[in-house]
């Protein structure tokens, strides 16, 4: 069918016709309009979030500019969330009139953005809430669609061209303050600059901020860098969490954000160069990452959120090719995968951060490895947890160590146990002091019932054992704590011999690896290293060695120790300072105490490690030796009060 030509022309006048009224009308109305829409935002914030949003005055600069002066949100019962006095900016019509809000400039003058919390109460508390539309439906948020949304909608409110000065942003922490006051900040022609004065309690820095930054295209490349001398310092965290952090520069690269039918591809990188962290939780000093880079592929579907397989990680010389996956196809699988290709030992050494391993300064290595981590958690079947770490070594030799020696073990040394940083008396580790006692001058009762309770299979394993690990973890995971631990006798002499007890990750790290080289280098036997145990272990107040507890206790020495006096000895291990809780007002064991001995009888003769015949004429355990001044025995016409409720009652964990 033909359309005259005449027709055709007719029906596009009369469009244009339409088209123009619509724009004029809009243009005689429009400041009715947008009156009409600013009182649709502040009934809104009044009613949804309870908070106070006026403009003193709003007007139209041309066909699609507005100007706002004096533009103030003010939340109920809290302090002013921001205060601009002046904003100018440019909206898209043709972007308008499909639903779709972009910003193309935007112009800011003199104004603060602050967030405070006084108390309990935060001036933004109102804006967390989730929209109820959100929270009366059933439906599973498509991960991809969801983040794709919220991404597109955030940089469409970024302007193609922006221009803000004498604008504050301030943080107020009960008292903990910060203030970025952001002096100059442009974005033209797609190039971003910014100058920056952060302020804190403890700092005063110029920062900048400058690189390319192309919002409709969802690209960017940023660098952060200080203007004055010295590297830039992370403000707020030092005051509200104790963490100290600084770095000489920061870039941010983002190459690509794109959904391809239901998957979101993000992608780029990061990089940091002299990153310095500063946390007792961390490590005793400052750790210094030189130089680390991120190359990220982020993949998010209907039912997963990952850092794909593709990304890879890299510390100075040591790169890491990581998986990690949160899947809700069918349950909830959270899934970690690392991958350290083949690289050579001593670059590995040699790329270990300053500060959170400083037992292996100087230490030097010949050899290759790779290493392979395998994690997975079902939420729904825990039992199911899969933990899989592997280590393959290609004519790895350790040819010289660093300050942690581990051939000392082997001969006399002096060792002084450290508690609550304080440094203990010394004990001498060998002959030459009359209370060690020689591995086969111990009752093998009490090597059978301490390696039952610490380290059943000390004398088969490499330091670690897998299984541990597993069982630590689902402990931890359904106590949402650090209730439970995996150490083996052979970590628990590292950590007594060569480092402190100080509760840190560097510490956890270091006694891994120290662990692993011990053990998988034949420096030391398994005979020795049970034997140093047993004597440098505490086991009472101001007690170190089997030879000096088995005199305080029970006035015997080790090689005399009877099945029960043995049985005792290896449950005080846990906390050998609270001995005596484990005692009544008549200096007899409490019922737990007897339960907990107990059981561990039972386990041993389930083991094979205990015949009856082993038992026959036991009597109950009775403390003789010196250790008995300090139970809480009532004489006979005393009236003193039962300490009971001050009993440690866990039983064992095994």
């Amino acid at each position: 069918m033909k359309f005259p030509k005449q027709k055709i022309v007719k029906a596009l006048l009369i469009l244009a016709l339409v088209l123009a009224v619509l724009f004029s009308g809009f243009y005689f109305f429009r400041d009715s309009l947008l009156k009409q829409a600013i009182a649709k935002v502040t009934h809104k914030m009044n009613v949804d979030y309870n908070s106070t949003f006026s403009v003193k005055s709003a007007t139209f600069d041309g066909l699609s500019g507005i100007r706002l002066a004096n533009v103030v949100l003010v939340p109920r019962n809290a302090d002013t969330l921001f205060n601009i006095e002046k904003i100018e900016t440019r909206i898209s019509l043709s972007s308008l009139l499909i639903g779709d809000v972009q910003i193309g400039t935007l112009k800011v003058n003199n104004g603060y953005i602050q967030l405070v919390k006084k108390g309990k109460v935060r001036n933004f508390d109102a804006f967390l809430k989730r929209d109820s539309s959100e929270n009366d439906t059933n439906e599973k948020r498509k991960y991809a669609t969801f983040a794709y949304r919220i991404i597109s909608k955030l940089l469409n409110l970024v302007p193609t061209d922006m221009n803000l000065g004498n604008l504050d942003f301030r943080i107020d922490d009960n008292g903990k303050k910060t203030s970025i006051a952001i002096n100059k900040l442009v974005l033209n022609n797609k190039q971003l600059e910014t100058s920056l004065h952060v302020q804190s309690k403890n700092f005063d820095q110029r920062w900048n901020i400058k690189g390319f930054a192309d919002p409709r295209n969802k690209k960017a490349d940023i660098r952060f860098f200080n203007l004055d001398t010295g590297a830039i310092k992370v403000p707020y965290l030092d005051e509200r969490y104790n963490l100290k952090a600084s770095f000489d520069s920061i870039r941010l690269n983002v190459a690509n954000i794109e959904k391809d039918g239901s998957e979101l591809h993000i992608d780029g990188y990061t990089s940091i160069s002299n990153l310095k962290i500063n946390h007792p939780k961390i490590a005793s000093k400052d750790v210094v990452i030189k130089n680390a880079r991120f190359d990220y592929r982020f993949l998010l579907g209907d039912d997963f959120i990952s850092i794909d397989s593709t990304s890879s990680m890299q510390l100075n010389k040591i790169k890491v090719k990581p998986y990690v996956s949160y899947n809700t196809e069918k349950d909830t699988v959270y899934t970690l995968k690392v991958d350290i290709p083949k690289m050579k030992a001593q670059d590995f050494i040699v790329s270990l951060p300053d500060g959170l391993f400083t037992h292996f300064q100087g230490m030097q290595a010949t050899g290759n490895f790779d290493y392979k981590l395998d994690f997975k958690f079902n939420k729904n079947r825990p039992n199911t947890l899969v933990f899989d770490s592997k280590l393959n070594k290609e004519d790895l030799r350790i040819t010289k160590y660093g300050e942690a020696d581990l051939n000392k073990l082997n001969g006399e040394f002096v060792y002084r146990a450290i508690i609550k940083n304080v440094l203990q008396r010394p004990v001498l580790v060998g002959n030459a002091n009359p209370n060690y006692t020689p591995l086969d001058q111990i009752s093998p009762y009490l090597r059978k019932c301490v390696l039952t309770t610490e380290d059943p299979s000390f004398f088969s394993h490499r330091g670690f054992i897998n299984e541990a690990f597993k069982q630590s973890i689902l402990k931890n995971i359904r106590t949402k704590k650090f209730s439970r631990g995996a150490s083996t006798i052979s970590m628990q002499l590292i950590k007594n011999v060569f480092l402190t007890r100080e509760k840190t990750v560097s510490r956890k790290l270091e006694e891994i690896l120290l662990v692993y080289i011990l053990e998988n280098n034949r420096i030391v036997s398994k005979e020795r290293m049970l034997e140093v145990y047993f004597n440098i272990i505490e086991w009472g107040p101001n007690v170190y060695g089997i030879g000096e507890a088995s005199h305080f206790y029970f006035q015997k020495s080790p090689s005399a120790l009877n099945v029960d006096e043995c049985l005792y000895l290896a449950t005080i291990i846990p906390k050998p300072r609270k001995f005596m809780y484990q005692f009544n007002d008549q200096g007899n064991l409490k019922d737990y105490a007897v339960k907990n001995q107990k059981f561990l009888k039972n386990l041993m003769f389930r083991r094979g490690l205990l015949i009856p015949e082993d038992t026959i004429g036991q009597l109950p355990v009775y403390i003789s030796g010196n250790a008995r001044s300090l139970l809480r025995i009532k004489a006979p016409d005393s009236t003193a009060v039962p300490v009971d409720s001050l009993a440690v009652s866990d039983e064992f964990d095994l």
